[in-house]
């Protein structure tokens, strides 16, 4: 297969191997993106894939809540600017409201649903804002979670909305210790609650990978596996919320910090404006030179 600059590039923002080794990579394993990552990493040269895509959209994070319900939900715009506008504000705090009333599955759903239950639908109302800012607006996602008179939700945005989490703890009514989890989560954006919702076959994944670089670094195979186990810890430090330092206190781990306030991380939510979305790449100062010569 012919291997193109554009792979090259892709593979090197992944990992932050080198242009060369990035292309030997994708040789080496026949332009799979995924084997290349596998591939540096046993290799040594990439310490571990960024599997996140890079952040693009604009947009903002949302979060409103109400009695034993809350709903953290991301919509999108073209440029920052938008965010800051009083509609736009609006119009994430009536989406907010729409959701938490309705609770509609999916983002399909609330479209099609009456505002609030009346008058105009959702995807309407969204195309009126859109001819009065003047941008494409989006709702692309959104999450229901929903507690008892016993449990907290930890509500926190970063950065005027550039990343939302809404975090649940059961075992306790303190929405500041709730809160706490969610603004590390924010920080640290761990993938799981605990190691025990890591699948089998991501753990067989990683330790193979840790397998094959521990022997590609000339280590007998009498302590690989030992070795291959001790990584795995860190593997599982990087990815699962419970078993990382605490933000706010590096010197316990989150865990403790729950337990010690009598409550359990039952589960997260984290949101980042844009991930996974293609940025636009137009030069910005060329794009304002080209509208005043229209």
């Amino acid at each position: 297969m012919a291997i193109t600059a554009q792979m090259v590039k892709e593979l090197r923002e992944k990992t932050g191997a080198g242009m060369m080794d990035c292309k030997k990579a994708l040789t080496e394993t026949n332009g799979d993106i995924e084997k290349a990552i596998d591939y540096l990493r046993e290799k040594g040269i990439a310490k571990a894939a960024k599997k996140a895509d890079r952040i693009a959209a604009e947009g903002s994070t949302y979060i409103a809540s109400e009695g034993n319900t809350a709903v953290l939900l991301e919509v999108n715009c073209e440029t920052d600017f938008v965010t800051k506008n009083e509609q736009f504000k609006q119009l994430l705090e009536d989406l907010g409201s729409h959701i938490l009333s309705q609770k509609p599955a999916t983002v399909e759903e609330a479209l099609q649903q009456k505002l609030k239950g009346e008058g105009e639908t959702v995807e309407t109302y969204i195309n009126s804002a859109v001819a009065k800012i003047g941008e494409k607006i989006s709702l692309r996602r959104f999450e229901l979670l929903t507690k008892t008179d016993n449990d907290a939700f930890g509500e926190y945005l970063h950065m005027g909305g550039r990343i939302g989490v809404l975090a649940l703890l059961e075992g306790t009514t303190d929405t500041a210790v709730a809160k706490d989890i969610a603004m590390h989560a924010a920080a640290v954006n761990p993938k799981y609650v605990s190691r025990d919702q890591v699948s089998e076959e991501v753990i067989n994944h990683e330790r193979e990978v840790l397998k094959q670089q521990a022997l590609n670094e000339g280590k007998p195979e009498s302590i690989v596996e030992k070795m291959v186990e001790g990584r795995l810890g860190k593997f599982f430090e990087d990815i699962c919320l419970l078993e990382q330092s605490f933000v706010k206190d590096p010197d316990q781990k989150v865990k403790k910090y729950v337990e010690a306030k009598g409550a359990t991380v039952k589960t997260f939510v984290r949101y980042e404006v844009g991930e996974g979305m293609e940025k636009r790449s137009e030069n910005f100062a060329e794009e304002v030179m080209s509208q005043v010569k229209k």
